[in-house]
């Protein structure tokens, strides 16, 4: 690349980290989703401006959870040692989830829109959550536990941690981070498949 590219280039990957960190932060402070205006106010652009480093609303939103994913794994600390740290990670990530409702909602309503395969943000949960079963499953192993437990329960947490969220955002009358650390610690307490225990 010519030093003639590299600053515009260089420019522009600065603007859509603005735009990206902009967009966190209307969805982290209220729950009403922001306008796309609003988000371009927020950086001093105009819609039309916007859409030049964003063309669609949902690129802009997939980036916006993958930063998300980024800090959450920077604060929470992405290797811890023991099971008690581990625990006390998740706690964190929940707590703060339950912090900002509207980031919350937009990480479940595009999880579910992710499904249909031609969606925008369908790759980035597909490998977010082979990603996720992958390192909890691994985790599991180097705690003592067996490869055919570890790949379940990992699947099972990674589920039922998004069932969780959703109903929270449905109804706010349970302590959400509290529900998902009894449920690991059950699934820490166990080393067998229920199937497999009968």
């Amino acid at each position: 690349m010519t030093p003639e590219r590299r600053g515009p280039y260089a420019k522009g990957v600065a603007m859509r980290g603005r735009i990206v960190d902009a967009a966190l932060s209307l969805y982290a402070s209220t729950e009403a989703p922001p306008t796309f205006k609003a988000i371009a106010d927020a950086v001093g652009l105009s819609e039309k401006g916007l859409s030049h480093y964003f063309p669609s609303r949902d690129e802009l939103l997939v980036s916006v959870l993958a930063e998300r994913d980024r800090i959450d794994a920077i604060e929470s600390g992405v290797e811890p040692a023991e099971p008690a740290d581990f625990v006390a990670a998740v706690e964190r990530v929940m707590t703060h989830n339950m912090s900002t409702p509207g980031l919350l909602r937009l990480y479940v309503d595009l999880s579910a829109a992710a499904t249909d395969a031609g969606h925008p943000a369908h790759e980035y949960f597909v490998a977010r959550f082979r990603v996720l079963r992958e390192r909890l499953s691994a985790y599991l192993r180097e705690l003592g536990m067996s490869t055919e437990y570890s790949e379940w329960a990992a699947r099972i947490l990674v589920g039922a941690v998004d069932g969780l969220q959703a109903q929270w955002l449905l109804d706010q009358d349970f302590d959400l981070s509290g529900s998902v650390v009894e449920l690991i610690e059950l699934v820490f307490a166990a080393d067998t498949p229920p199937r497999l225990a009968r």
